[in-house]
């Protein structure tokens, strides 16, 4: 749904038409078509073209992933025109004007932050134990419940082994030689519920006077970490107000943060988890990324930290094409039931998930699209974002890594793909508990801060390893083809 308003924000902004509208629909098209005319101009006419961004993205979004894929160039140019055209076309708005995002983000902030140290008051020694089935699993159990996950096709065979050497090396969880900014320190599948338990130094960033204060604030005081947290006002740690007075707007309070940020010690992780309805969550990811970029600029001991989504387009292993390539001919009877709703829907519905092999950074690689029409463009353009910003790194170090579907509120809160969440166990995909997926992650998220940066042919093998997507690159069908049927046999 396009957002159009006449209205002007604070802070970060959408870009403005001829005629005053910010529209969210004519901004993706125009950053889409920015990014592909990079490598294709016929790409880019094509996009600028597309009169029904809201349903029509999606073929776009996939196009900029095809034409990477053959040439590692191609798509490092395509990822750095998007960002300039975020950066460059988005504005950044105060009382004294208005200013490109790019230019405003250069500038110090107009306030420095106090800070408030809270010592959790446990003592624990970390360790690795994810909550499953009402279990909480750890070492050899973990290992046993990795494999089963490998089997299914829930997870890559280098997901399991990554965490697997997390297991194998407990001393990596001790993370008190780290500083980790936590953007969004409320979200559900952000890492500060298990961080806080490994002795991190955690720096925490939320929107003032949300009620997720008052459970980070807990959450923070009974773990074995210290949590920084940002004051417009400095305050004693044990300030009976301070649940009500933390926090700082990472929409209008970006250069702000950054400067914060930028006097903690290294090394020092960042890590974006912010969560907004809408066109909001576009303009928090921007926000995010224009602090990162900002301290990667500056500082050689930054490293970026994302959850994927896997309901995107990606190029997948050979083994996890071929593996969706297999079931796709093994449907047997089924696909003599489905041929017809596939002829009737115009091939819209059970459609094939993988089309065929593709030369990707001298291996072979298949295209997976799981792109949701629930989700949106601005969510597409959001997540998209990320990645770009992980294929600009270059090989410095980044932890970017495809996370499963999780029941996050944000998620099961439309009816429909909370539906299809709870029949999608019938086409293969395993949807996760947000406590699992936050404890998996987060061990990733460890040794990808242990292990150090990855020497990757091609920018995109960077999203196929260590991937856990949950089934969705190993099914037989295209995720959006199978999604109404999910949510029919969900609602029984």
């Amino acid at each position: 749904m396009d957002e159009d308003t006449r209205k002007t924000p604070s802070g970060i902004a959408f870009p403005a038409g001829a005629d005053g509208r910010r529209s969210t629909l004519a901004a993706g098209r125009e950053i889409f078509a920015a990014a592909l005319a990079a490598v294709s101009p016929d790409a880019a006419r094509a996009a600028l073209a597309e009169d029904r961004w809201h349903t029509g993205y999606m073929r776009h979004a996939r196009r900029t992933v095809e034409l990477g894929l053959a040439d590692a160039s191609a798509m490092r140019s395509i990822a750095r025109a998007g960002l300039a055209a975020l950066h460059d076309r988005f504005e950044f708005l105060r009382a004294g004007g208005a200013l490109p995002l790019r230019e405003a983000i250069a500038q110090p902030g107009q306030l420095a932050f106090e800070t408030v140290t809270l010592i959790g008051r446990g003592d624990a020694r970390p360790e690795l134990a994810v909550p499953y089935r009402g279990r909480r699993l750890g070492g050899d159990d973990l290992r046993r419940q990795l494999d089963a996950w490998v089997a299914a096709g829930a997870v890559e065979p280098s997901f399991a082994a990554a965490i697997g050497e997390v297991i194998a090396h407990p001393d990596w969880l001790d993370l008190s030689d780290w500083h980790v900014a936590v953007l969004g320190a409320g979200a559900e599948l952000g890492p500060l519920p298990t961080l806080v338990s490994w002795r991190a130094n955690l720096a925490v960033i939320d929107l003032p006077g949300t009620p997720a204060w008052g459970r980070i604030i807990a959450t923070a005081r009974s773990g074995n970490g210290r949590v920084l947290l940002p004051m417009h006002e400095p305050l004693p740690p044990d300030d009976p107000t301070l649940a009500y007075k933390a926090g700082a707007d990472l929409l209008t309070e970006t250069p702000e943060i950054r400067d914060w940020l930028a006097a903690l010690p290294g090394p020092l992780a960042i890590g974006s988890y912010a969560y907004l309805d809408g066109a909001e969550h576009l303009r928090v990811s921007l926000a995010m990324d224009a602090i990162v970029a900002s301290l990667m600029a500056r500082r050689e001991d930054i490293v970026p930290a994302w959850l994927l989504s896997p309901t995107d387009v990606f190029a997948v292993p050979e083994a996890a094409a071929s593996a969706a390539m297999q079931a796709w001919e093994a449907r047997g009877a089924k696909a003599v039931l489905q041929a017809p709703l596939h002829a009737l829907s115009g091939g819209r519905f059970f459609a094939p998930n993988v089309d065929g092999l593709v030369d990707c950074g001298g291996g072979r690689a298949g295209v997976v699209d799981a792109l949701v029409a629930q989700q949106g463009a601005n969510y597409l353009l959001a997540k998209r974002l990320q990645q770009w910003r992980a294929i600009d790194a270059g090989n410095r170090r980044v932890s970017a890594n495809v996370a499963p579907a999780t029941r996050t509120r944000s998620v099961v809160k439309n009816k429909a793909l909370a539906a299809a969440y709870d029949g999608a166990h019938h086409f293969g995909v395993e949807v996760f508990e947000p406590d699992t997926a936050n404890a998996l992650m987060a061990a990733l998220l460890v040794h990808d801060l242990r292990i150090g940066a990855n020497d990757y042919s091609h920018p995109a093998q960077r999203f196929m390893d260590r991937a856990a997507h949950g089934g969705l690159w190993r099914i037989a069908y295209r995720p959006r083809s199978a999604l109404p049927f999910a949510a029919v046999l969900g609602l029984f």
